[in-house]
């Protein structure tokens, strides 16, 4: 199995925190990238293999799957154990629903962090009007996923994809300077316990020492 892996791609990260909790073993091959290019040129396996030429792929034997929603869910049925899904029919939709949102809803406010904070300003500079409204976003978001917790552990009861995709998206927004804050106990708690998971702790870790080591070296 190989996963075409992008550094800094938050959707990669989701999949390979996957494959770290399902203890399968993978090729990694990384696509190139840097502050002043992001991932140009497109690595020439990826171009030839997803037609949005974005990262992650996933090669299984014959089989390529791109998106990493559809990877998670290949994954699961492929390699079901230990589970990432609940198994009741009801909850496993409702966990793919909040897997979604996270994608859809959250992480289009962290782009904004990314392009505003991270990446080197425009000739025309930053925008903080385009950083303010993507923190309100957040906020709001900080609470529905709050209230998610309500009761429980994790988001869809034990461990799933639903805590993995959404921890992954608030961490880098954390990560820009936008962190739950203490109008949310239950999400920051809920934080605190998937950043132990030692799947989660190297990918973040790891995704971190890259992300410091490439800005310091310059485009």
């Amino acid at each position: 199995m190989k996963l075409y892996s992008g550094p800094l791609s938050l959707f990669t990260a989701k999949v390979r925190v996957a494959l770290d909790e399902k203890q399968l073993e993978f090729q990694r091959i990384e696509v190139g990238w840097s502050p002043a290019n992001r991932y140009l040129p497109h690595h020439p396996d990826v171009a030839a293999l997803n037609p949005k030429c974005e990262v992650p792929v996933l090669v299984d034997g014959d089989l390529v799957v791109y998106d990493s929603t559809l990877i998670l869910e290949y994954l699961e049925d492929r390699y079901p154990e230990p589970p990432l899904y609940p198994r009741e029919p009801s909850e496993r939709a409702r966990c793919r629903q909040l897997e979604a949102a996270a994608d859809e809803l959250t992480f289009p406010a962290v782009w904004d962090l990314i392009e505003e904070s991270f990446y080197p300003p425009p000739p025309q500079g930053r925008d903080p009007a385009r950083l303010d409204a993507a923190r309100e976003r957040l906020d709001a978001r900080f609470l529905l996923l709050d209230k998610e917790l309500t009761g429980q552990e994790y988001l869809c009861g034990g461990f799933s994809v639903a805590d993995i995709g959404s921890f992954i998206i608030l961490s880098a927004a954390a990560t820009l300077g936008h962190a739950p804050g203490q109008g949310v106990p239950q999400l920051r708690s809920w934080m605190e316990r998937v950043a132990a998971r030692p799947a989660v702790a190297r990918e973040i870790n790891a995704m971190n020492a890259f992300a410091a080591k490439a800005l310091a070296a310059g485009p």
